[in-house]
Order: C-alpha cells, then structure tokens, then sequence
C-alpha cells in the first residue's frame, strides 16, 4: 500500500451479532492480470488488506494454468455464454486469475469483508476484467461491481446475497438463498409457496438476510410472525456446506402443516 496517514478507516458495523455462529468464508475469482506494481490507497479503496485467515493467490501460464481454465467450465460458464456473450468474451481471452479464499473468526464487525471488498475493486481498476463470485452464482461487470458493491460505502448485505426462485414438485414454487455463507450465517430455504404468499415471503427472506448478515443468529423452532403467513411457520437449521444447493447450512422455514419430523 502507499504511504498514507494511518488514520482509522470507518468500521462496517454488524449490529445484530451474537457470537457463536460459523465462520464467514470468502471466495472470489478475479479475472485479468493486475498490476500490484500501482498504489494501493487504503483510503480511496477503504481497505487494510488481505483479512487474517484469508489468502489472495495468482495463477497464470506458467502457476497452476489450469485453474484459470477450471472455473470457465460448467453450467454456469455456459450461461455466461449465452446471456452476456461480451462478457464472457472478455474472460475468456484471460490467462491469469486471482483467487480470494478464506475463512474468519466470527468477527463482531463486517470490517474483513469491507477490506475485500475494497481489495477486489482495487485489482479490477489495476488490470481485472471480471469478477466470479460462485457463492452467489455471479459474474461482475467492473462497472456493476462498483455501483452495487462498493461506491455506496456501506456494506451493501444484499447485494451479495441472492434468492434463486424454482418450481417446487407440486406446482408451488421454491425460495432460497445464495451467499450468506459469506457472513458466516446460514442461507433461507422456503419450499412450497403458495402464489398468495408470494409477496410476503420474499419480504421474510430480506428481513432474514439483513438479519442473518448483520450477525444475528436464529434459534430452532423460532415461529415466524407476520401477519400475512400461517401461525405456526417455524425454523429448523439444516444441512452443511457440502450441500450443493447452498455450499452451506440453511434455515429450513416450515409451514405448519408440515411440522412432521421436525422437533
């Protein structure tokens, strides 16, 4: 980093923490080469750095080529390919990438994730094309990633986590989020939603995320109150960050008539 006053920079407050949760895990892709030879203002990109416990590594030509390649694989490289074409144009001719990964310490502040934040803003200013953020099944623009995620200079919660919409066996439809594992908090997953409750559960899942994020932590068989959903909808935590539906645990927000198998 450049030579700076080391004046404090403004904390990225959490404040519904409650300590014990899990700890938040980073992963990011950073298409390009980056030019570290340019300063690093700590001011201009609110940043300290690389957060304890999470490490930046480069691949390139002759380090590892075929991670860069790895992650232009899959189902979602190939929907790049079809809904941005330009984008993932631009990707493809890369040769090199950075990987940001990690995991820290329930931290009582968003302080770690202010400092990514500013540290991937950075390197696409400084080289990067792209960023791929697979939490959340994202790939940034650099223009976009400024506008959403940092030129606000808050901490932006809900624009790193995304709520994917399917349709359920029966016809109804399923809610569940992407990305809170970034926080250290378990994703939302509501199955079964009626078209009447539609509105009101979209409203619950970005009552939960701004919870949830802010280091808030939800008990099991914590009921739902909201005037517009059932009495009796409850939360039950599940899975682990081996399911591939979230890469996480996830709050299991059940109807009440289907309270069966649930404590």
């Amino acid at each position: 980093m450049e030579n700076e006053p080391n004046s404090p920079l403004a904390d990225w407050p959490r404040p519904q923490f409650a300590a014990g949760g899990n700890n938040p895990f980073l992963f990011y892709v950073l298409f390009g080469s980056v030019d570290f030879a340019q300063p690093l203002s700590r001011t201009a990109y609110r940043t300290e750095g690389i957060p304890e416990g999470v490490e930046l590594m480069g691949y390139s030509p002759t380090v590892h080529p075929e991670v860069v390649s790895g992650f232009r694989s899959g189902f979602l490289w190939d929907s790049l390919t079809i809904t941005d074409s330009e984008l993932a144009a631009q990707i493809a001719a890369q040769d090199s990438c950075l990987v940001i990964r990690g995991e820290v310490d329930d931290p009582p502040t968003l302080n770690y994730f202010r400092d990514v934040i500013g540290l991937l803003t950075f390197c696409l200013d400084a080289g990067g094309v792209a960023i791929y953020d697979p939490q959340m099944f994202k790939w940034w623009r650099p223009s976009e990633w400024r506008a959403r995620a940092f030129d606000g200079g808050q901490s932006a919660l809900h624009e790193h986590v995304v709520t994917l919409v399917s349709e359920d066996a029966d016809g109804t439809e399923w809610h569940h989020t992407r990305g809170l594992r970034k926080f250290g908090r378990p994703d939302i997953s509501v199955h079964r939603v009626r078209a009447e409750h539609r509105t009101s559960i979209v409203e619950l899942i970005n009552r939960f995320i701004e919870l949830l994020a802010s280091g808030g932590r939800v008990p099991d068989g914590q009921e739902i109150r909201m005037h517009a959903l059932p009495a009796g909808t409850t939360c039950w935590r599940k899975g682990s960050s081996d399911d591939p539906d979230f890469n996480n645990e996830h709050i299991e927000i059940v109807w009440p008539d289907s309270q069966v198998g649930h404590p």
